[in-house]
C-alpha cells in the first residue's frame, strides 16, 4: 500500500465538495473517496491505495471484486433481475433451500436490508406470540439488550439506547424491554407471560465488538425455553464467516429459533437479507401479511446462492479462525502502549484506545493517513474487520499502522 497523507488530493477535495452540497448529512465519513476495490484493498480517486479494515461492516466479507460473485451477478443480469413475489422466479427457491441447509434451519423469509430482516423478525415473533403462545392482543413484549444496534427504522430505534440513533425521532414504538447485555440473571428477572421473544446480537458489533461471557447465550436459550419465548439472534454483522463460523452462535453451540442475516449475504454486490428459522415459527405468516417488492428478486437470489455455495466450502470460516491468533497477539502487544483493551472473534476486533491519546474518530483519521481504513464507534473505540481474503502480512501491516499512530500521539 502507498502511504497516504493528511492533505486532501485534488480529486478527493472536489468529490467531497459535491457530496457536502448534494447529500443529507446523515453520515460523517472519513475524507477518503473510494473509486475501486480489489480483494482486501481499495483505491481512492487520487490513486492512493488503502487496506480496507471495515469491509462495509462485513458486507464485503469475500473481498472486493470477488470473481465468483461477479460472475453470478453478470450471468443473472442477462436473464431477469426482478419479478416481484407476485410470481415465482427460478432462482429464489434454490437459494432459500441452500441457505436453510447452510444454517440448519427449515424456512427462509427473504428481504433486502438488515433492518428489514429485524423488522420482519419482530413481526413474526409477535404473530407467533398471539397465534401460538396465546399472549393477549397487543400485549406482546420483546426483550432486547443494552448497547444493541439492530438498525435505524423508527421501531428499532425505539429500543436503542444510543442517543444519536434515538433522539428527536419519537414518539417511540412500545412493546420492548431492555436488560443489560451479558447478564442472564437480569434477563430471567425481566421475563413474564407477555414475552414473546428475546432479540440479541451474539456479538455486539456497533457496540465495539462486545463478546458476552461464554455461558451467556446458552443461558439465554435455556431461559427462553423455560418461559416459552423465542430466541432471535441478529447475525447480520456477526454471521457468515466473520467470527470463524458460519454463525457466531455456533461458537457456543446455541440454536436460536430465528436468525436474521444480511450484509455479507449479498456479497457486497446487492442488498440481500433474510430471516431463517424453524417451520413452527416462520410458518405463522399468512399470504399477504408481509412482503417486499425487491425481497427475493432473481438477481439477489443468484448472488446469495453463490455466497451460500462459497460458505458451504468452509474456506472463509477457516481463514477467519486461522487469522484470529495473529490478530489477537498483535493487539496484545499494544496493550499498555495506547491500547487499553481489545476483543477479538475471528477476523473481527474491537480496540479500546486510551482516551488521552484520542477519540476513535481521530485514531481512524490518523490510520487512514497511513493507508489503513478502520471505523470508530463509541468514545475511543475502533473496529477492525477486513475482508476475509486479507493476508497475514496485511493484518500485521494494519496493526503496525495502529502502533505507529499511538506512538506518534503519545
Amino acid at each position: 500500500m502507498t502511504t497516504a497523507s493528511t492533505a486532501l488530493g485534488t480529486a478527493t477535495a472536489a468529490a467531497l465538495a459535491v457530496e457536502d452540497r448534494a447529500l443529507a448529512h446523515n453520515y460523517s465519513p472519513l475524507p477518503v473517496v473510494i473509486a475501486s476495490g480489489d480483494g482486501a484493498t481499495v483505491t481512492d480517486v487520487d490513486g492512493r491505495t488503502y487496506l480496507d479494515g471495515l469491509a462495509a461492516y462485513s458486507a464485503v466479507n469475500f473481498g472486493h471484486g470477488n470473481p465468483r460473485l461477479l460472475d453470478a451477478a453478470r450471468a443473472q443480469l442477462d436473464r431477469v433481475t426482478l419479478t416481484s413475489r407476485a410470481f415465482v422466479n427460478d432462482r429464489l427457491g434454490p437459494f432459500a433451500a441452500s441457505l436453510a441447509e447452510l444454517t440448519g434451519t427449515d424456512m427462509v423469509l427473504p428481504m433486502n436490508t438488515g433492518a428489514e430482516a429485524v423488522e420482519s423478525a419482530i413481526k413474526v415473533s409477535r404473530a407467533w406470540g398471539y397465534r401460538v403462545k396465546g399472549v393477549p392482543a397487543d400485549r406482546a413484549t420483546i426483550i432486547v439488550a443494552s448497547g444493541n444496534f439492530h438498525g435505524r427504522t423508527t421501531t428499532i430505534i425505539s429500543f436503542s439506547d444510543d442517543p444519536d440513533a434515538r433522539n428527536d425521532f419519537g414518539p417511540y414504538t412500545p412493546g420492548f424491554r431492555t436488560v443489560p447485555y451479558g447478564d442472564a440473571e437480569a434477563l430471567r428477572a425481566a421475563m413474564d407471560e407477555t414475552v414473546v421473544a428475546v432479540l440479541l446480537e451474539p456479538i455486539q458489533g456497533e457496540g465495539g465488538v462486545v463478546i458476552p461471557p461464554a455461558e451467556y447465550l446458552p443461558s439465554v436459550r435455556d431461559i427462553c425455553d423455560e418461559f416459552g419465548a423465542l430466541f432471535v439472534a441478529d447475525e447480520i454483522q456477526s454471521g457468515l464467516g466473520r467470527t470463524g463460523h458460519t454463525l457466531a452462535v455456533s461458537r457456543v453451540g446455541v440454536r436460536p429459533d430465528l436468525i436474521t442475516l444480511g450484509k455479507a449475504l449479498g456479497g457486497g454486490i446487492v442488498p440481500v437479507s433474510a430471516v431463517v428459522g424453524s417451520r413452527d415459527v416462520l410458518g405463522v405468516l399468512r399470504p399477504g401479511e408481509h412482503g417486499s417488492t425487491f425481497g427475493g428478486n432473481p438477481l439477489a437470489a443468484a448472488v446469495g446462492a453463490e455466497v451460500v455455495a462459497m460458505l458451504a466450502e468452509g474456506t472463509f470460516q477457516q481463514r477467519a479462525l486461522d487469522g484470529e491468533p495473529l490478530l489477537r497477539g498483535l493487539l496484545e502487544d499494544l496493550v499498555g502502549k495506547g491500547v487499553v483493551a481489545h476483543r477479538v472473534a475471528g477476523l473481527w476486533a474491537g480496540i479500546d484506545i486510551d482516551p488521552v491519546i484520542g477519540t476513535g474518530k481521530e485514531i481512524a483519521k490518523a490510520m487512514a493517513a497511513r493507508g489503513v481504513l478502520v471505523k470508530d464507534t463509541h468514545g475511543s473505540t475502533i473496529r477492525f474487520a477486513p475482508p476475509l481474503v486479507v493476508t497475514d502480512d496485511q493484518v500485521a501491516e494494519a496493526i503496525d499502522a495502529l502502533g505507529s499512530v499511538l506512538r506518534d500521539r503519545s
